[in-house]
């Protein structure tokens, strides 16, 4: 295992003009140097094709533009290509271990995000028993949350979004994801224990997640590595969290709702997935909480209210 392993920084882009330029100008900035950046983008209308060109010719091998022979495939589909695309050319890309870490297209990374990632990586990796196989690992981070004009909003998207970020076991990463995909660095068990991540998964991070909680580890630093950019265009973005009062009105109209709850039932779909993948691998309790979960597919919002309760104390 190498002290200073080549990591490949994942990013996918689409109509990313505005922001990119200053994105790749904190990727290369880094004070961890020993990095290729695998792009593919996604069927930009704008002059984002450009400014990857331009990065490409600058920056030599550090930098991998990846053919999009598959058309526009969404974020989430772009990301697991590319997981697949850098475990097929690892020699191509430099790598003696394909560790990957993901990045969007619109935020800042702080100059030591990768630098100390990597160091809690290795460190996580060394701490295994000798003799055993290393297990599937996820180090993610904190982040900052900015405005447009990169104005601060709040120091720590975990407390501005109310995670709970230390119920990361297995049970409750099904319901609830708690790694931010831009923040993540795993390493190759986990990407090829991972792969393909399915289709019905809701993001490649929570798949990811899912596959670290249930084979390896999900470790947290605990410390904001990006400038997580909002604006008009985010794919998900971030929400401040406000505690719902079980006093009012609003609180028991979402508790007894008839209209089912779209996400409730993508996440039971990916949990369903999930079992489907890899139930023979998993605890008898394992299964049972991703039973639970799918049952939060049905079309009636009590039903599937009560399903969420059960697996949330699960």
């Amino acid at each position: 295992m190498s002290a200073n392993p080549k990591i490949a920084i994942l990013l996918s882009t689409y109509n990313g003009a505005k922001f990119l330029q200053e994105q790749l100008d904190s990727l290369f900035s880094q004070t961890y140097s020993n990095i290729v950046v695998v792009i593919r983008d996604d069927g930009s209308s704008d002059s984002t094709p450009d400014i990857t060109s331009y990065f490409a010719e600058s920056h030599g091998d550090k930098m991998h533009i990846v053919d999009n022979s598959k058309g526009n495939l969404g974020a989430s589909g772009s990301f697991s290509f590319l997981i697949e695309f850098v475990l097929e050319n690892k020699s191509k890309l430099g790598l003696n271990e394909a560790y990957m870490m993901f990045c969007d297209q619109d935020d800042i990374w702080h100059e030591d995000k990768v630098e100390q990632q990597v160091n809690s990586m290795l460190e996580v990796e060394n701490g295994k028993s000798s003799g055993d196989t290393t297990p599937p690992i996820l180090i993610h981070t904190d982040l900052q949350v900015v405005s447009e004009e990169n104005e601060l909003i709040a120091d720590s998207l975990i407390h501005y979004q109310g995670l709970e970020v230390e119920r990361n076991g297995f049970a409750n990463m099904v319901i609830s994801n708690l790694v931010t995909g831009c923040t993540a660095l795993i390493n190759e068990p986990l990407a090829r224990k991972a792969i393909p991540v399915s289709s019905h998964a809701i993001m490649h991070d929570w798949w990811l997640a899912l596959v670290a909680a249930a084979f390896g580890r999900v470790v947290f630093l605990d410390k904001p590595m990006v400038h997580y950019r909002q604006h008009s265009s985010n794919t998900i973005g971030a929400n401040e969290f406000v505690k719902p009062q079980p006093a009012s009105r609003s609180f028991w109209r979402k508790v007894f709702a008839r209209k089912p709850n779209e996400h409730l039932f993508e996440v039971a779909r990916q949990a369903a997935d999930f079992r489907q993948r890899f139930g023979s691998q998993l605890s008898f309790r394992e299964n049972l909480g991703l039973r639970i979960s799918a049952g939060m597919s049905a079309r009636v919002g009590i039903i599937q209210r009560i399903f969420y309760r059960m697996a949330r104390r699960f």
